[in-house]
């Protein structure tokens, strides 16, 4: 897991420090589009005078160069990044000028609420259904279900976003729901109640965005799966010794089958980091995803590199806990 976490930062830390554009250019911009230092003159026609395009002096850019650390080569600068790692330091935001811990903290909550929602739901949903698809194969049930999944699996989740405001928010056919956000405005007012109903009220449309895709994977894997098992031996000899389909399905073939499943178990650590751009942007939502983009835009390092790191350890953190979590299913899976 170590090498593994130095690699991916490593890539990623070089990536985004070739690439065009940089927090010192971003900064320069800004001072010019500022009217800091208009009616300067081009770099070439005025070295003499020590300033640069946009008029912005030669001392200014090397104050920011040093300021942000840029004045050091790539490969200590990565070195030092290192370094504040070790005390979960992972440096000032360029944009929000806050450390970049503190700016994901503010955008966690809203993907840590639709994270743990989705995972809840779409495992407790999904492998029941794709058990009772398991037991009725081939009927009109299973048929019809699967053609459901597959039209709501081709769908893209942005698509299905404005195609639900438009006919269930909007007012045009409907307006059940809200369209944005995740309260009313007078949410204080709220009883405890109130705000249970407010927040699952707003979650419906955006957590059925959420939800679309991968609930059409988990099913039909845990249907494949439960019937791939009953086709073994050990499933013959239960039904030879005259035991019920129940008690086949469910006590002998259903813990075997939930070892695929088991694989995605700890991603559950990653909804901590759930977000989707798109469906953020549609539905006002500021979370992982609108911060990452925005990060990526205004090329701030600091809160890429802090958000990079964070997802890839909760990953590698999660396949473990899959391993684990294949021996809790079979006992006869062994690592050692």
């Amino acid at each position: 897991m170590i090498p593994t976490l130095l690699g991916v930062t490593m890539i990623v830390f070089t990536i985004i420090n070739l690439a065009p554009g940089s927090p010192i250019e971003q900064k320069l911009q800004a001072l010019r589009f500022g009217g800091a230092a208009t009616g300067a003159q081009s770099v070439n026609s005025s070295s003499a005078t020590g300033t640069q395009d946009g008029g912005v002096s030669i001392e200014v850019v090397e104050a920011l160069k040093k300021q942000y650390g840029f004045d050091k080569p790539m490969h200590v600068r990565y070195l030092i990044w290192l370094k504040n790692l070790a005390k979960f330091d992972f440096g000032e935001s360029f944009t929000y000028e806050e450390p970049a811990l503190d700016v994901i903290k503010s955008k966690f909550p809203v993907s840590l609420q639709f994270g743990i929602a989705n995972l809840i739901l779409t495992y407790l949903v999904c492998i029941f259904l794709g058990v009772y698809k398991a037991i009725t194969n081939g009927t009109r049930f299973d048929l019809t279900s699967s053609v459901v999944l597959f039209a709501m699996y081709a769908i893209p989740g942005f698509m299905l976003g404005i195609l639900l405001i438009q006919f269930f928010a909007s007012g045009n056919y409907f307006e059940w729901f809200p369209v944005q956000g995740l309260m009313s405005d007078d949410y204080d007012d709220f009883t405890a109640l109130g705000i249970l109903w407010d927040r699952i009220h707003h979650f419906v449309l955006p957590l059925t965005c959420y939800m679309v895709g991968s609930f059409t994977m988990l099913t039909m894997l845990m249907k494949n799966s439960l019937l791939e098992e009953i086709k073994k031996d050990y499933i013959r000899t239960a039904r030879a010794k005259g035991l019920s389909e129940k008690v086949v399905y469910l006590k002998h073939a259903l813990r075997n089958a939930l070892i695929p499943i088991v694989t995605g178990i700890g991603g559950f650590l990653t909804i901590f980091f759930a977000g989707s751009l798109l469906i953020e942007v549609i539905f006002n939502l500021d979370g992982i995803g609108q911060m990452s983009y925005q990060a990526v835009l205004e090329r701030d390092y600091n809160v890429i590199m802090a958000s990079v790191f964070i997802q890839s350890f909760l990953m590698l953190i999660g396949n473990l806990i899959s391993d684990l979590a294949y021996v809790l299913v079979d006992p006869r899976i062994d690592f050692s």
